[in-house]
């Protein structure tokens, strides 16, 4: 196999592997992607996609990581979440990362649901904005998602011209 060959398929692994990292939160999707375009843009020489494209990539992957800190309590916010809830759902999130899928899934909901009790909130009013929180996440991930198809289809609009 050429080498050539090989660094391209080490690219599409990684843009795969990030894609699938923007639906399965423990993977770093949107910095997975950005690297396999990266890779794919060096192995061309750049010829294709240079400075302005890869900071336009470079962009993206920086929103699409504010997006998916920020989702979750923005989602809490939305539904009147105290300041304590908003507080929870952040480290519901960031607490999450570390327990997998499941710690992400529950994460941005718990800590919504804690701080909001903690704030002196009725169980009902809690549970409302644990429900904000986790659909903020949500959002999140269809956003992150949404971005890495605009990626590839400026790299690849890039590429082609």
């Amino acid at each position: 196999m050429d080498l050539h060959a090989l660094w391209y398929v080490l690219a599409t692994i990684l843009i795969i592997v990030g894609l699938v990292g923007t639906v399965l939160p423990a993977l770093p999707g949107v910095p997975l992607v950005f690297c396999g375009l990266l890779l794919a843009a060096w192995t061309d020489g750049f010829a294709h996609a240079g400075a302005f494209t890869l900071f336009v990539l470079g962009a993206l992957t920086v929103i699409a990581l504010g997006i998916d800190f920020v989702a979750g309590v923005l989602g809490a916010k939305r539904v009147g979440a105290s300041r304590y809830a908003v507080i929870g759902a952040a480290l519901g999130t960031l607490l999450g990362l570390f327990l997998g899928l499941p710690g992400l899934l529950l994460g941005p909901f718990v800590g919504a649901l804690a701080g909001e009790l903690i704030a002196g909130g009725t169980l009902r009013k809690a549970t409302g904005v644990g429900v904000g929180a986790w659909l903020g996440f949500l959002v999140g991930a269809i956003a992150k998602l949404a971005i890495c198809f605009a990626m590839l289809g400026i790299f690849t609009l890039a590429f082609l011209a």
